[in-house]
């Protein structure tokens, strides 16, 4: 190490230049390059990385100006080769740690592509482990990933001779897995997923076992997609009793169901893995829900509000007691949405306390308290304790069962702000679901404050989105024409590029729809008004529904009609039927 910081490091080019190339190039504002360089600064990567993962630049258009600065070649799809280059001084963790891939070699010199050439630790850490020529090129990270996903997959046909040997069913297998999980080319099986997952965003890992072998798939904002071949069935027990084994589950217990977590460094990113498994026919199947602490933005003005529901909810959550709900299904984002909420609290004036199942992310100057079913800390139990600690505002993660809700009712009648989430379809849908929980109408009413729905709906990739004119009766029959400006017909479509993966959305925002329980709309709850009635109701005095709210975005070029109306299926028709009417 001291021979390569004693010599002067090959300095990298300024990405500064790269960037005011950008602007020159009319392909970015100077205020998006000042916001990409904060970020470049608060996630500690470089400048290109942040305008991608930014959405502000395509990776194509990042490369090539980068090359032009650091005046080096870009490594074209057809430079990698088909079969891994093995070079036995640069072992795969270097590559795949340092995202670097060998294309060819001879007696003198090593052509490789980099995500980052101008790395002067890579650039030394070549040259001492070869003793030849270094030639780097830049490359697209989509095309690395690529590439070192072939030299896992040669470990994985070079290590079936060492599992083959196992049944799969023999009592004596179990005694055999936690060894077999200790390979190194298992461990590099389990690794590369992991970090897949980070490089791609994904939300969620699952690994299906099915008679052939482990099917492997990433969820890509809010869709399953495909992530590679079958693994052989002979790796499949150690691949899931290596992920056991970091979760601290019982790799003996494949019976039963269990739940673990993993805490990881990756990349420089505090991962989070929620594991799950659960036993199949063909053996056991492990669902991990993977939070990056480091890329969540807890920031109420990023959750995609629209201004005027920002402004209400902004109002409601400035109440002194009272209940605030949000709803929607599993993955819409609500307990995202409620961080960002309290991350909005003034933690040092005010004393917050969280109930969790399971804490997901850790708040400065906020008290959370995991939930242990096992020892009896439930929702309802650890709430009677709260109050016993003087709370100005209190957060349960879900409202589960009555008792919870009826305290959380008392908690907000006592002069507490109660944050929760319910599982319900709409807003005014909330109402009747806790009447159905056993809270009665007129708490109902003295208590909430406000019912906030959310889902979540793919953003358009900006590098190939296209634009389509609407003829005037779609525009009018899907509801799109009261949101379109001065007379505009043209809304955008997916296409797909190799940027989002061929499928023409690069991430997700959040469409709302805000139910505020004023004199008018209590006055409808206690004359016994159904969840239809009070949606109309609330509709008539302003509310946007969830559908409008996407429409909204549609009209702004953000997302598609089709992504829109997929996501709000159980209400569009309700909407076009409506909109005929009028």
């Amino acid at each position: 190490m001291n021979r390569v910081t004693d010599e002067t490091p090959i300095e990298p080019s300024a990405p500064v230049a790269m960037g005011e190339r950008l602007v020159a190039a009319g392909l970015l504002s100077e205020r998006d390059l000042e916001r990409a360089r904060m970020a470049k600064r608060e996630m500690g990567c470089m400048l290109g990385e942040a305008l991608v993962r930014l959405g502000l630049v395509a990776e194509a258009n990042v490369t090539k100006y980068l090359a032009e600065e650091l005046n080096v070649k870009v490594a074209d799809k057809g430079d990698y080769p088909e079969e891994p280059v093995i070079i036995e001084s640069l072992p795969e963790h270097f590559l795949l740690n340092n995202n670097v891939v060998p294309l060819s070699a001879n007696d003198d010199s090593i052509v490789l592509a980099a995500l980052a050439p101008q790395d002067p630790f890579v650039q030394k850490a070549l040259q001492l482990a070869t003793g030849k020529r270094i030639e780097l090129h830049l490359g697209l990270a989509t095309d690395i990933e690529a590439a070192l996903e072939r030299y896992t997959q040669t470990d994985e046909e070079e290590a079936l001779d060492t599992f083959g040997a196992f049944d799969v069913n023999d009592t004596e297998f179990v005694e055999h897995l936690k060894d077999l999980a200790s390979e190194a080319p298992v461990i590099q099986r389990v690794n590369q997923i992991i970090q897949r997952s980070l490089d791609i965003e994904a939300s969620d890992v699952h690994l299906e076992h099915f008679d052939d072998g482990l099917r492997l798939r990433y969820r890509i904002d809010g869709v399953l997609q495909e992530a590679s071949q079958i693994v052989d069935t002979n790796l499949c027990a150690a691949i899931i009793s290596r992920i056991k084994l970091l979760a601290n589950l019982n790799i003996a217990e494949r019976r039963l169901p269990q739940d673990g977590r993993i805490m990881m460094r990756v990349k420089g990113h505090e991962l989070d893995l929620r594991v799950s498994t659960l036993p199949t026919v063909h053996g056991e199947g492990i669902v991990m829900r993977v939070l990056d602490r480091e890329s969540i933005r807890l920031d109420l003005a990023d959750m995609g509000f629209s201004e005027d529901t920002f402004e209400a909810y902004s109002e409601l959550l400035k109440r002194p007691h009272g209940i605030l709900l949000l709803t929607g299904p599993t993955g819409s984002g609500k307990t995202t949405t409620l961080y960002a909420s309290l991350s909005n609290m003034d933690s040092d004036s005010l004393k917050v306390i969280t109930v969790e199942d399971p804490v997901e992310y850790q708040l400065h100057g906020i008290n959370q308290i995991p939930v242990h079913s096992q020892i009896g800390l439930t929702f309802a139990r650890a709430l009677r304790s709260i109050l016993r600690q003087d709370p100005d505002i209190i957060m349960i993660g879900e409202m589960r069962d009555t008792e919870t809700a009826q305290i959380a009712v008392q908690s907000a009648l006592t002069g507490h702000l109660v944050l929760s989430t319910l599982h319900t379809n709409t807003a005014a849908g909330a109402i009747t679901r806790l009447e159905d929980m056993g809270v009665e109408r007129f708490l109902i009413t003295a208590a909430v404050n406000g019912v906030l729905a959310q889902r979540l709906v793919r953003k358009l990739c900006n590098e190939c989105k296209t634009a389509k004119e609407l003829p005037p009766e779609i525009l009018k029959s899907t509801g799109l024409e009261p949101f379109m400006q001065n007379g505009n017909q043209v809304v955008y479509e997916a296409t797909g590029c190799e940027a989002c993966k061929q499928t023409g959305y690069r991430g997700r925002m959040a469409i709302h729809e805000l139910f505020v329980l004023d004199p008018a709309a209590q006055r409808a709850v206690l004359d016994g008004a159904d969840a239809h009635k009070l949606r109309e109701h609330a509709r008539a005095r302003g509310m946007r529904t969830l559908y409008e709210d996407g429409l909204r975005k549609v009209a702004l070029g953000l997302s598609s009609l089709d992504e829109v109306l997929r996501v709000t299926q159980d209400q569009n028709e309700e909407q076009r039927d409506a909109s005929h009417a009028a």
